[in-house]
C-alpha cells in the first residue's frame, strides 16, 4: 500500500496512549473500505490494512 496517498493529519493514536505523546503505539486510520495500521516509531514503514469486515475479526482476536 502507498502510504503518501493517505494523509499524514489521517492517522491518530489511542488517547489510553499517553495523550498521544507516548512512543511505543500504534497508529490508525479509517479509509472508505476498511481502516490501516501502522508503528507509530517507524510511520514511513509497512502498513496493515484490514477490510471493514476483517478489522472487527482482527480486533476481537488480539483483545482475546
Amino acid at each position: 500500500m502507498d502510504t503518501h496517498v493517505i494523509s499524514e493529519k489521517a492517522w491518530f493514536k489511542s488517547s489510553y496512549s499517553g495523550g498521544g505523546s507516548g512512543s511505543d503505539c500504534v497508529e490508525v486510520v479509517f479509509l472508505a473500505d476498511g481502516a490501516a495500521l501502522r508503528d507509530s516509531k517507524n510511520p514511513g514503514g509497512s502498513v496493515l490494512r484490514f477490510a471493514a469486515d476483517s478489522m472487527g475479526a482482527f480486533l476481537a482476536h488480539i483483545k482475546g
